[in-house]
């Protein structure tokens, strides 16, 4: 059901340095290094990604509740996720699209009812 899980941290580095170590003995990994985030997982998919309060370069309150993506089976599915959204009125933060996390990440952004900033997202190619 989900894909992955974001968090807003005061500080992006400690956070990561944190969860590198209590995640190691369950298997998880730094497997994504963005400059202003980090993902971890199991490689190549990161689960859990840290970013910070605030982007510099965007309009958004500094702080931030969590993010959910939610696994779509294929790329028709987020497309559908997508013109759902957009049928009920929701706010589209990012139509369907390739995005550069890792290969194969196809995804949709939209915010649901309370404002939660939620994604739809398929990892399968074509």
């Amino acid at each position: 059901m989900f894909d992955h899980l974001s968090l807003q941290c005061r500080d992006v580095r400690a956070a990561a340095d944190f969860y590198q170590a209590v995640l190691a003995p369950l298997g998880y990994r730094r497997v994504l290094d963005i400059g202003w985030g980090v993902g971890f997982g199991i490689a190549p998919r990161p689960t859990l990604f840290l970013g910070p309060l605030e982007f510099p370069d965007r309009h958004e309150p500094a702080s931030q509740p969590p993010h959910i993506g939610f696994s779509a089976p294929d790329r028709a599915s987020v497309d559908a996720f997508h013109q759902a959204a957009i049928d009920l009125g929701a706010e589209i933060l990012h139509g369907p699209r390739l995005w550069h996390y890792y290969p194969d990440y196809y995804a949709a952004h939209i915010r649901d009812l309370d404002g939660l900033n939620i994604e739809a997202v398929s990892n399968v190619r074509g």
